[in-house]
């Protein structure tokens, strides 16, 4: 005989996760990604997975029938993931990104850098509607003028990361904006238009932020400038004409192409200019330095895709900076979503999540508690699923019924979910947004997150909209709406 799981039970199990991982990340540091936070995820899905059979009496093969379910929704972004890893390596060989960190440290103004950090990647990713590809691309360019300017990497990345998940809060080409006006049934269109009520702000809060850090650190040292420069172009071939794989790569975006086919074809036309522009760095990469060896061309071309290239460059910094690790770079982060995905099966499979639901449910009276509630349930299968796809269309079937009960508009359940889910899951390490984009730019979740500003108003801005009622309608049945100002519970 099966049994739902106490909402004691369920909520104890997330605390033994949570606190195995603090525990973990302590010992570890940033390190911790690297095996330490997957184990501790097989191990919550293992106890997940003993409570759910001798408990709740659930048959194993139910649950992983749940597991196999949940890897069959990941395999595009494992695609992605691949594909980004090659794009990465490929963009920096051929000599891409170097070409544009070389004119980017000479076009952008240090004081304003991070807010136009923040700005391209909004205009970026809103052409783009991914995230993902923003940061790969762009981002990882804009990484490394950073780096050139002085500035802490911490800052740099949160301010690529916000602008962003701005736009793929927003675009409408963005597949968690598409998703998360399907899954609450609001046209999407109306979906977006009341999104800008809380993320205009969000984003205004964000620019301040970004504009006093970067009036508020020391002017670089021009001299540091013009050596980096001179560093780039000693081993880099640095030509305008390398440009041309950004503009063939938004016109395939702007042609509205699947993003796996977007990267490949980057990557692929990348592998070409590396062969045509930067012959010698595929020779070393290929180690075969003897010069004209057309199989050295192919062997560095090649590795650029897949694996590790160390470029020596004389200098310990860009060193770092344009060292890449390919697609198999990308190992580690699939691994950690496949563990993530065994412990998001198992406590979906137990009912734990739903148990959990069920107690913010019961929470969902008035128009506050119900933006608050949806907030918390965002951030919560967010935790326990590690994928925002899967969060997004667990918050929107959960809460659909409830709004419509309560006399709340779909379109308040989608801008809420959009708040708490799409720009938080980038946050957490474990999650695929999470590990994705710390292995893109090089830099550890726990290092970023502070500094992700957009990221951490978005779900406080919901909250605080909810409180002054601007633009809610509550219907107390069909006669009546309370006024939109009303402060009716």
């Amino acid at each position: 005989m099966q049994r739902k799981p106490s909402i004691f039970l369920s909520l104890l199990t997330l605390g033994v996760l949570i606190g195995m991982l603090a525990v973990t990340i302590g010992i570890f540091r940033d390190d911790a990604l690297n095996g330490g936070i997957q184990m501790v995820l097989l191990v919550a899905a293992a106890i997940t997975s003993v409570v759910a059979v001798f408990y709740c009496g659930i048959g194993w093969e139910t649950i992983e029938k749940r597991i196999a379910q949940s890897f069959f929704g990941i395999i595009p972004a494992i695609l992605i993931l691949l594909m980004i890893g090659a794009l990465s390596g490929t963009w920096m060989v051929s000599g891409i990104i170097p070409t544009l960190i070389y004119y980017g440290m000479h076009l952008m103004h240090s004081n304003f850098f991070l807010v136009s950090c923040c700005a391209i990647c909004c205009v970026v990713s809103i052409m783009t509607g991914s995230s993902w590809t923003t940061i790969a691309t762009i981002g990882v360019a804009l990484l490394g003028i950073g780096q050139v300017q002085g500035f802490n990497t911490g800052w740099v990345a949160g301010a690529i990361i916000s602008g962003a998940y701005f736009g793929d809060k927003m675009s409408p080409i963005s597949d968690t904006t598409v998703l998360a006006s399907t899954v609450t049934e609001t046209p999407l269109f109306t979906h977006i238009r009341y999104l800008l009520y809380t993320t205009v702000p969000s984003l205004t809060i964000t620019f301040l932020v970004y504009g006093i850090a970067g009036y508020s650190r020391e002017t670089p040292d021009a001299h540091q400038i013009t050596y980096f420069s001179e560093a780039l172009k000693s081993n880099f071939n640095i030509s305008p004409w390398l440009v041309l794989v950004p503009v063939a790569t938004g016109l395939m975006i702007a042609k509205r192409l699947s993003p796996v086919v977007v990267l490949f074809l980057s990557a692929l036309l990348a592998g070409i200019f590396a062969i045509i522009f930067q012959p010698q760095l595929l020779q070393e990469i290929a180690g075969t330095k003897d010069g004209g060896e057309v199989i050295g061309y192919v062997k560095g071309a090649m590795m650029s895709f897949f694996g590790d290239t160390q470029i020596e460059t004389g200098n310990d910094t860009l060193n770092d900076l344009v060292t890449t690790r390919g697609m198999g770079g990308m190992m580690s982060t699939i691994w950690l979503i496949i563990c993530a995905i065994c412990f998001g099966g198992s406590m979906s499979a137990s009912g734990m999540i739903e148990s959990i639901t069920n107690l913010l449910q019961r929470m969902m009276k008035g128009r506050i508690s119900t933006v608050a509630a949806t907030v918390a349930s965002g951030l919560t299968f967010n935790i326990c699923t590690a994928d925002q796809y899967i969060a997004i269309v667990l918050n929107g079937e959960m809460f659909r019924d409830v709004y419509k009960k309560n006399g709340f508009e779909s379109r308040l359940l989608s801008r809420t979910t959009e708040d708490a889910v799409t720009v938080t899951s980038v946050l957490i390490p474990w999650s695929s947004c999470g590990m994705t984009q710390a292995t893109v730019l090089g830099i550890s979740t726990l290092t970023y997150l502070p500094y992700c500003i957009f990221n951490l108003v978005s779900p406080l801005m919901s909250i605080l909209v909810a409180i002054t009622g601007y633009k809610i309608v509550q219907k107390v049945n069909p006669s009546t709406t309370i006024p939109e100002n009303s402060t009716h519970p």
